[in-house]
């Protein structure tokens, strides 16, 4: 798969959920070389649960923020359709049902071949064919209520 064109990946905004802040600042930096727009990285399940999404087009997740399951987070994602990829600790059998056609980076990963991986998905991101102007939410917004 080839990327389309650096336009469209500059118009991409990647969420970075990862409690490591080295891992997710390494990540942050792989991808921002590819000139891919990064919020994040967020640390904590409340952080991400915050309303960062709101902007975001593609996530990255960790499945464990400091001992919470980011699971939650990857649930809303599939509802409202964002698309997004695990980056985690965790192998592929732990990986609920649900989530097994989802896009496993088990650690250590390269963040050089993810930000790639990331890059190609920008470039066919169903929100990068109808982009929104800077600053505006998506229509449904992202903020969640953990109890």
């Amino acid at each position: 798969m080839a990327v389309h064109s650096n336009a469209s990946i500059g118009d991409c905004r990647v969420l970075i959920i990862e409690d490591d802040y080295f891992l997710g600042d390494d990540l942050a930096t792989a991808l921002r070389t590819r000139g891919i727009e990064v919020i994040g990285p967020t640390l904590t399940l409340s952080d991400a649960t915050s309303g960062k999404c709101d902007d975001c087009d593609i996530a990255i997740l960790d499945i464990n923020l400091r001992g919470s399951s980011a699971y939650p987070i990857a649930d809303e994602l599939m509802r409202i359709g964002k698309p997004f990829v695990f980056a985690t600790g965790y192998s592929a059998h732990v990986i609920p049902e649900r989530f097994r056609h989802i896009p496993l980076w088990e650690k250590p990963y390269d963040a050089a071949r993810l930000a790639a991986d990331i890059a190609e998905l920008c470039a066919l991101a169903p929100c990068l064919r109808n982009p929104r102007p800077p600053g505006a939410g998506s229509e449904r917004p992202f903020l969640m209520h953990l109890t």
